[in-house]
């Protein structure tokens, strides 16, 4: 009997097939590595997955033959020798006429793509997908689902389990990695990006990295952390301020709260992402924020930290019920500091659903 798990990658390279048509393909050549663990479960550094009618074969090397033969489904695997272009160009050059392969221009290297033609003898005419993949993982599975809220629960309990270490005298570096040793403990594979802890005036510094910095009385820090649990990302940021908070950062902090929870509530399917991205920017303008939030309001999630849609001014992705995104507002405010609250969303009929449950209130400690 076909697993569970089976059937859902088979399910997944079917649909890809149903793209074929829209790209005009005789097949897709698959080559970014969370794309091919999406498609077939093969979790390697080193692969190249073809998409054709009829079957679906991994090339890897040796390396990987015990892992491939574990992890693989819905996919034929094929040990190769003499290198995966080779093989591949050995495969393609089999075929009738000159096959029209799609491929990603934004993973698939120059040098890559004039090795496989030179290897399929010529036999090869390119065109681009136009992110296929990519747009089918967008939206979550219910399986996905799963591990998505598993891995924003753990990472929320990171921030609770570390929050007491966040004082003066502690350095950036030393909460880091707190942060990094708790996510593992709790079972994390390890963390989605390197985890920020910026400090004082570096907390204006939107993808600060943690130094020997010690952190003092009086100065905002920000933690920006996520964890992959199972192969899928999540992502949390909170700002804490270390003594009694002035008015002035008070306040900054709930007009940023207030842009996210604005944010939160434009979310549905239907909506574009760029009208989610104009509910906090506008929020943060009646403060006459705008000009110190420099960055978007958030990104698509899942195998990788930054995946469609994202969440930027003008942006026209339409949202659907499934996908899983960052709402993430900020100001910076140089020679004062940063704030930035973060949180991981599932896109529902209902509108937005917290995943991550971290307190959000402002902090002293």
């Amino acid at each position: 009997m076909e697993s569970q798990d089976q059937g859902l990658t088979r399910s997944r390279i079917d649909r890809l097939r149903f793209c074929f048509s829209e790209l005009h393909a005789d097949a897709l050549l698959v080559s970014h590595p969370a794309n091919i663990r999406y498609l077939c479960s093969f979790s390697g550094s080193a692969g190249l997955l073809l998409v054709e009618p009829a079957k679906a074969t991994l090339f890897t090397d040796s390396r990987y033959t015990f892992q491939a033969r574990e992890e693989v489904k819905g996919a034929q695997v094929q040990i190769v020798k003499k290198g995966m272009v080779k093989a591949i160009g050995d495969a393609l050059r089999g075929k009738r006429g000159q096959p029209l392969v799609g491929y990603s221009a934004g993973h698939l290297t120059v040098a890559q793509k004039e090795a496989l033609q030179a290897a399929a003898g010529g036999a090869i005419r390119w065109v681009k997908d136009a992110n296929v993949v990519e747009r089918m993982r967008a939206v979550k599975d219910r399986e996905e689902l799963t591990l998505m809220r598993e891995a924003a629960e753990l990472i929320s309990e990171v921030f609770r389990r570390v929050l007491p270490e966040v004082k003066a005298g502690a350095s950036e570096l030393e909460v880091a990695g707190k942060i990094e040793y708790t996510m593992k403990q709790l079972g994390a594979s390890g963390p989605s990006f390197e985890t920020i802890v910026a400090s004082g005036a570096r907390s204006a510094w939107a993808h600060a990295q943690p130094t020997t910095k010690i952190l003092k009385k009086s100065e905002l820090v920000v933690l920006d952390h996520g964890a992959i649990l199972r192969g899928y990302c999540s992502d949390l940021t909170r700002t804490i301020f270390l003594g009694r908070t002035p008015a002035k950062v008070r306040k900054l902090y709930d007009a940023v709260l207030e842009a996210q929870a604005a944010a939160k509530n434009a979310i549905r399917p239907g909506v574009t992402a760029g009208e989610v991205d104009a509910a906090a920017r506008g929020t943060l303008r009646r403060y006459g924020l705008a000009k110190y939030f420099t960055h978007s309001t958030g990104h698509g999630l899942g195998l990788e930290i930054h995946e469609m849609p994202r969440l930027g001014k003008g942006e026209k992705f339409v949202l659907q019920e499934g996908m899983v995104v960052t709402v993430e507002p900020g100001v910076y405010v140089e020679g004062l500091g940063g704030i930035r609250i973060e949180d991981d969303v599932v896109v529902s009929a209902q509108g937005a659903v917290e995943l991550t449950n971290a307190p959000r209130e402002l902090i002293e400690n």
